[in-house]
Formats: structure tokens, sequence, C-alpha cells
């Protein structure tokens, strides 16, 4: 007597398919930063992906493909590492606003970000 006429179906949930990198290509498994600041191409087993605008602009860097991939001294760990040191935060951040900028011409940077990370008189 306990059983429903017709049971609850289970809903799954629909995962959002968000664009690639615009900035770069996680299959060569290269990290980002250790490519940028030295040239060195190693590929690394795990790499973490990071969202160059986060806070209330983390969603939009997933929705305009604004992600790096970095090692773990570059994501959370060493020296260099973005979530660490403001200035290799601040060059990421550069780099995703001129990526922004070649691939979506049409669409105003400082409007949809709140800033510009590239200095007076560029791109504003």
């Amino acid at each position: 007597m306990g059983e429903l006429m017709f049971p609850k179906q289970k809903r799954t949930k629909k995962r959002m398919k968000h664009p690639d990198s615009i900035l770069h290509n996680k299959e060569n498994r290269t990290c980002f930063l250790c490519m940028k600041l030295h040239g060195d191409c190693r590929k690394f087993p795990y790499l973490e992906a990071h969202h160059v605008f986060g806070g209330a602009n983390r969603k939009k860097s997933e929705n305009y493909g604004l992600k790096v991939y970095l090692c773990l001294e570059h994501h959370r760990e060493g020296p260099e590492a973005v979530h660490r040191n403001h200035d290799m935060m601040r060059l990421v951040q550069q780099e995703g606003q001129q990526a922004f900028h070649l691939t979506y011409p049409e669409i105003d940077f400082r409007k949809e970000f709140g800033k510009n990370y590239l200095g007076e008189g560029k791109h504003e």
C-alpha cells in the first residue's frame, strides 16, 4: 500500500557546456605560467583550472573562456602562485583582457567586468 501510483522519476542535473579557454589549451597539459614566465613547456599529469577573473566575475570568466591551467606551484603553492602573488594575478588578468579584446571585439570589456586591467589609455 505504501507505493506511489506514479513513482518520482530521477532527474539528472544537466551539466552546462562551457567554452574552452581562449588563452590556453588544456589538452597540451602545460602550465600557462611555466610557459609564459620561464619558457617551460613540460607536461604535467595534474593541472588546476584558474578563472582569470574571480569573485563576482567568476561565472563570466567561465562563460567567456577566460581560464588558464596552472601547476600547483603557479596556482596555490609557490612564490609565483596567482593566489599568493598579486603581480602574477595581475599578469594573468592582463593576458585575459587582451585575449577578450581579440576574441570579443564587439563587447566592451570594462562594462562587462567593471575594470580595465591594462592600465589607462589602453582599450578603454
